[in-house]
């Protein structure tokens, strides 16, 4: 899995590059927990549930489904939830984690197409190196995997949210 960080810029690019008439800052900061959120599958080893089970990491919860649910359930106790716009970069931003995992060198891969599927599934290239876990993570292989995310993740997600932001500039000159 890419690090909680990783998983967060995504999100937050997207808003970025949308800017915030359309995606507002709460609604940013709720897709960066909601492309975090996934993770909290971990608890369950804890409770005896093994990783392949469906319920397990990288299961259930990493699934696109799963995160159009999350995403209704939000809309239906917070109001800046319940526009298409949010409903849409919520759903994106939690599914984020998910696509972002199959990305990875290791690990069962992610289920993404629960509840119709439990397969999981890597994506055919894998460059984003698997995250350590704990405080194994605090290493050179947690230096390498933060390496490995800034080149895949972090820049295009950069160059992903100054184009947003220069066209909306654009559009906005032009205007004027």
């Amino acid at each position: 899995m890419p690090t909680i960080f990783t998983h967060a810029v995504v999100p937050l690019a997207v808003a970025a590059a949308a800017g915030g008439a359309r995606i507002s800052p709460k609604l940013a900061a709720a897709g960066a927990v909601f492309a975090i959120l996934p993770d909290a599958d971990v608890a369950g080893f804890a409770l005896g549930i093994e990783y392949a089970d469906e319920w397990g990491h990288r299961g259930a919860t990493h699934s696109i489904a799963f995160a159009g649910i999350c995403a209704g359930g939000l809309a239906l106790v917070w109001r800046e939830a319940r526009s298409l716009t949010a409903f849409l970069f919520l759903t994106f931003a939690m599914a984020s984690h998910g696509l972002l995992d199959t990305l990875t060198s290791g690990g069962l891969g992610a289920a993404l197409w629960w509840p119709w599927d439990n397969t999981r599934i890597f994506a055919p290239y894998t460059p984003i190196r698997v995250s350590p876990i704990g405080l194994n993570f605090f290493s050179a292989r947690g230096l390498a995997t933060l390496m490995s995310e800034l080149k895949w993740v972090w820049l295009p997600c950069l160059a992903f949210a100054l184009a947003g932001w220069g066209v909306r500039r654009a559009i906005r000159t032009h205007a004027a």
